[in-house]
C-alpha cells in the first residue's frame, strides 16, 4: 500500500528546545529559506489548503512548528532561513535552537530540504545540506515551483542543481503545488523512512 497522510492537525509551536512535543512519534522536518514555498508543500502532501500557514514577516520569529500527521508522525516545520532582513542577532538565535534540534532529536527521521527551482542554491542551502550530511540525516532535496518554468528550463535547473549539491537521482524531485508533480515520489520518501 503507498504511503497516504489521511489525517493532519496542528499541534503546537516551539520556540525552545523544552517545549518540544513529549509523544514519541517518528519526525519528518521541513526546511528551507524563507519563500520558497514550504507552507505550500506541506499543505499539498496533507491536502489541506491552509494547514500550514505562510509568515507575513518571513524571518522574523524562531519557532518550529509541529503537525500530526496519521495521529502517529510529526510533521516539523522549521523558519526559513536567509531572509535578507534578519538581524545578525536573530539569525544566531536561528542557528542555534535549529542547529540544536537536528543534532538533538532521538525520533527525527529524514529532513526535506526545499529550494525554488528558478534560482540556483545558495550558501546557505549549501551549509545545511553540508550540516545534515555531516551528522548523517537522511535528506531529500525538493526543487518548487517546477510549474513556473519551461521543461528545458526546469531539466537544466535539476541538472545544475544536482551537480552543484552534489546529489544522486533518489536524493532530488521536483515539485509543483499547482500541479502536484512530485507528491506521491515525497509521499514515498517519507513512507519507507516511517518503516525503518
Amino acid at each position: 500500500m503507498p504511503f497516504k497522510i489521511k489525517t493532519a492537525r496542528f499541534v503546537k509551536t516551539v520556540y525552545s528546545l523544552d517545549q518540544l512535543p513529549k509523544q514519541n512519534f517518528p519526525q519528518i522536518v521541513f526546511a528551507g529559506r524563507s519563500n520558497v514555498g514550504k507552507s505550500s508543500l506541506i499543505n499539498t502532501l496533507v491536502g489541506q489548503k491552509n494547514l500550514a500557514k505562510t509568515s507575513s514577516t518571513p524571518g522574523k520569529t524562531v519557532r518550529i512548528n509541529f503537525f500530526l500527521a496519521n495521529e502517529n508522525i510529526f510533521l516539523v516545520d522549521l523558519p526559513g532561513y536567509g531572509y535578507a532582513k534578519t538581524s545578525k542577532k536573530e539569525k544566531k538565535v536561528w542557528g542555534a535552537l535549529i542547529e540544536e534540534y537536528l543534532k538533538e532529536a532521538e525520533n527525527l527521521k529524514g529532513v526535506i530540504q526545499i529550494m525554488d527551482i528558478r534560482h540556483p542554491p545558495f550558501e546557505s542551502d549549501l551549509g545545511l545540506l553540508e550540516f545534515l550530511s555531516f551528522y548523517n540525516k537522511e535528506t531529500l532535496v525538493i526543487l518548487t515551483k517546477s510549474d513556473k518554468l519551461t521543461r528545458s528550463k526546469m531539466i537544466e535547473s535539476q541538472r545544475n542543481a544536482k551537480e552543484i549539491l552534489k546529489l544522486n537521482e533518489n536524493s532530488l524531485v521536483t515539485f509543483s503545488a499547482k500541479t502536484k508533480k512530485g507528491k506521491d515520489q515525497i509521499l514515498k520518501w517519507i513512507g519507507s523512512l516511517i518503516k525503518k
